[in-house]
C-alpha cells in the first residue's frame, strides 16, 4: 500500500506552505494599507487583531462549531455501536478519548472539531449511522481521528479566520474609497496609481484566500483518508462509505458555510458541475474512492 500513503509528509508541507502564503497576504495588505493612509501603525493593529481573532478561535472554536451543527451528547446506553467504535480506534491510533456527538439529520455527516486532542470531539449524523455498515462506519470514525492525530482542527481555524480577515480588510479598503476617504498623494498621479493598486488589491485578495483555503481542505481531507485507512488497514471501507454517503445527495437541515469545511462530505449535497466544483471545500468522491483503492 505504499503507493496509498507516500505522499502524506508532502502534502503536509505544502498544507504548512500554503499557511504561510496567508500570513504573507495579511501582512502585504497592512503593510500597504499603511502606506497608502501614512499611518504605520495600521500594520500592527492588523497583525495583531489577526493573532488574537487565532486565539480567541483556537480556545472556542469546538463550542462555535457545535453550536452552529446542532450537535448534542451521544450517550453510551443510547449509541453503544458509535461509542465503541470511537473508543476502540481512538485507543488503536494512542489518541485520547474524544467527546462523542450526535446530529439528528438524515443527511449522512460527520466531523471532528477541538483545539486538540485531549479537547477533541466527534460528531456524526442519524443518517450516517442509518447507511453504514460496521467496517464503513469505522472508516469514517477513523478518518475523524485521522484529522485529530494530523492537528487539522487548529489549522482549519487559522485558515477561517485568515480568509474572514483578508475579506473583512478589503471590504473597508474599497467603502472607504467609495466614501472618499483618500489617502497618500490623493491628488497626484501618484496617488491615483496606488488607489487604483488598492482597489484591484482589495478585489483580487479574498479570491485569492478563498482558493487558498479550498486547497487547504482538499489536501486534508486526502491526508485524512490515507492516514483513516492506515488506522482500520481497511481501505475499501471508508471507500464504500464515502460512495454510499455520496449516493445519497441529501443536504443538511442546519448549514453554515464557516464549517461546511469540517465535515466528511460537503453538507450543501447534491452532484456539482466540473466549475462549481472548483470552488468546493471537498475533493471530488471518485478521486479520494481512486486514492484508497488505487
Amino acid at each position: 500500500m505504499s503507493n496509498l500513503y507516500h505522499n502524506q509528509s508532502k502534502n503536509v508541507a505544502k498544507t504548512w506552505m500554503l499557511m504561510s502564503m496567508f500570513f504573507v497576504v495579511v501582512i502585504g495588505l497592512g503593510w500597504f494599507f499603511s502606506y497608502y493612509y501614512q499611518n504605520p501603525n495600521l500594520l500592527y493593529g492588523f497583525v495583531l487583531f489577526s493573532i488574537g481573532m487565532n486565539i480567541f478561535s483556537y480556545w472556542f472554536s469546538d463550542k462555535v462549531v457545535l453550536s452552529l451543527s446542532k450537535a448534542k451528547p451521544a450517550s453510551r446506553e443510547a449509541y453503544f455501536d458509535l461509542y465503541t467504535s470511537v473508543e476502540n480506534l481512538a485507543i488503536t491510533a494512542g489518541l485520547p478519548m474524544p467527546k462523542v456527538y450526535i446530529i439528528e439529520d438524515s443527511s449522512p455527516n460527520a466531523f471532528a472539531t477541538g483545539r486538540n486532542e485531549k479537547h477533541a470531539v466527534v460528531a456524526v449524523t442519524t443518517g450516517l449511522l442509518s447507511i453504514l455498515e460496521k467496517n464503513e462506519l469505522e472508516g469514517v470514525i477513523a478518518h475523524e481521528l485521522a484529522h485529530i492525530g494530523n492537528k487539522d482542527m487548529l489549522l482549519s481555524t487559522v485558515v477561517v479566520v485568515l480568509v474572514g480577515f483578508v475579506t473583512i480588510l478589503s471590504d473597508m479598503f474599497l467603502r472607504a474609497q467609495f466614501f472618499g476617504i483618500s489617502g497618500r498623494d490623493s491628488d497626484s498621479k501618484h496617488g491615483n496609481f496606488l488607489a487604483l493598486a488598492g482597489i484591484i488589491l482589495a478585489i483580487l485578495a479574498p479570491i485569492f484566500a478563498l482558493l487558498l483555503q479550498l486547497a487547504i481542505s482538499r489536501k486534508r481531507e486526502f491526508l485524512a483518508d490515507a492516514t483513516g485507512a492506515m488506522l482500520t488497514r481497511y481501505p475499501e471501507g471508508l471507500a464504500n462509505a464515502l460512495k454510499k454517503i455520496s449516493s445519497q445527495n441529501i443536504p443538511m437541515k442546519v448549514q453554515s458555510n464557516a464549517i461546511s469545511h469540517l465535515y466528511i462530505s460537503d453538507p450543501v449535497g447534491g452532484k456539482k458541475k466540473h466549475f462549481s466544483s472548483i470552488f468546493s471545500t471537498h475533493p471530488p468522491v471518485e478521486e479520494r474512492v481512486k486514492a484508497l483503492l488505487g
